[in-house]
């Protein structure tokens, strides 16, 4: 009899792997835990900061890339089939656009515990890193703004 594969897979706990094999420790230093452990606070604001207003900013200029080019395109669309070069036939656009909508909606549903352990991973992430998540969300706003 063969096990689930759920079964056949064992949690690590890297903290408590490190504390009992030596060689972890010298390869990956004394504190592999958390962010918390390693750094001072400034250190972990500033490294936030950086870190999130590169985010930022690169979130902002891949934002208006996209928009100019979305934006472009209609435009150019709307031009030409004003033009009488290209004929849409908006019934079958609706049409598709409903169908699209449909199958979203199913794979939303069935994709709902999968976004919901990524959420609590997440959230559990911010919580044992308070102070580099703030810093993040800090410089990524700054990052949004420049």
């Amino acid at each position: 009899e063969h096990d689930s594969d759920d079964d056949s897979y064992e949690v690590l706990d890297l903290t408590e792997y490190a504390r009992r094999h030596h060689w972890w420790n010298r390869l990956f230093g004394r504190s592999s835990g958390p962010i918390v452990e390693k750094y001072s606070v400034a250190t972990q604001i500033v490294m936030g900061g950086v870190t999130g207003w590169c985010a930022g900013f690169l979130f902002q200029k891949v934002g208006k890339l996209a928009a100019t080019a979305v934006g472009g395109g209609f435009l150019l669309l709307q031009i030409a089939s004003h033009s009488g070069y290209v004929q849409v036939d908006w019934k079958r656009v609706e049409k598709d656009v409903n169908k699209a909508k449909k199958q979203l909606k199913k794979r939303a549903n069935k994709a709902a515990p999968e976004i919901n352990t990524l959420i609590e991973e997440s959230t559990e992430f911010v919580k044992q890193n308070i102070v580099v998540s703030s810093g993040f969300v800090g410089g990524f706003l700054l990052g949004l703004a420049s």
